[in-house]
This record gives structure tokens, sequence and C-alpha cells, in this order.
């Protein structure tokens, strides 16, 4: 399954060449230029990375992030800036992203989060799985019980 990937730049041209470059290496790239948009595809998807500039106007990629994890907790959030301060770098890995990369970047590089995003994605959905199965399947009347009460 391809790793679904969100990209959110305010930057029209450079979210358009980044998409084209991660489709050719077989992702399933949805792009968007603000905050605002990105939260309601949020809503709407289940992505497994989101690529998420920094500095955008209206909400920035701080206070998109905080929803975004806020909406959903799983996703891992790459943030890609060109106006990186430490502080803003701070905040961000404080609010749960992934990784920090200065704009630009090098293409491998930025496939090297985007795996190692998705790989620490999927292996926390593994471990939830795996601790529901057991919850239900610790004994044979386990399935029986209704603890949801």
């Amino acid at each position: 399954m391809k790793i679904r990937i969100l990209l959110v730049d305010d930057e029209a041209s450079f979210v358009e060449q980044l998409a084209e470059r991660l489709k050719l290496r077989d992702y399933d790239v949805t792009t968007c230029l603000s905050g605002e948009e990105a939260i309601e595809k949020v809503k709407g998807f289940n992505f497994d990375v989101v690529i998420l500039d920094v500095a955008m106007p209206g909400m920035d990629g701080n206070e998109a992030l905080r929803q975004i994890k806020s909406l959903k907790p799983l996703i891992e959030v790459i943030m890609l800036t060109g106006h990186a301060t430490v502080e803003s770098a701070i905040e961000g890995m404080k609010l749960g992203a992934f990784d920090y990369l200065m704009k630009p970047c090098e293409t491998d590089d930025l496939i090297d989060k985007i795996n190692n995003a998705h790989e620490r994605k999927a292996a926390q959905e593994e471990r939830i799985r795996t601790a529901k199965a057991e919850k239900y399947f610790t004994s044979p009347r386990s399935v029986l019980k209704n603890d949801d009460k």
C-alpha cells in the first residue's frame, strides 16, 4: 500500500514540484495551500504523514500541527521551513512533530524522513491492535464479557 502524504505549503509552485517528485517515487500525495485547508483534509481522510510548512499566512504550521495532532494523534508530521528559528523548531517538537527540515532540502533526505515517520506510525498502530486483541482474547470467556459499560 502506498504511503499517504498530505503536503501543506502556501507556495503553490513549491507544492506542485515536490508533489510531482514524491508521486514519481510512488507516494499517494494530496496537496493544499493553507493550514485551514489541511485541517479539513485531515478530518476527511486518513493520511500517514503530513509535510507541513511552518510559515504560512493565516494559520501557521505550529497551530496546524497542534490541531492535526488533536484530531489524529498517530499522524506523523514533518515540519518544513525556509524561515526556521530555534524557538519555532522547539515548539513544533513539543507539539509532536516527527522532525524538522530546512527548505530547500534534498529529496532523498525528505524521503528518508517520510519512510521513518511512516514506520513509526505503523508500529504505533500495530501496538494498539495487539493491545486490543490481547484484551479480548486473553481467555475464551473474555469475549463474553462486556467491559464497555
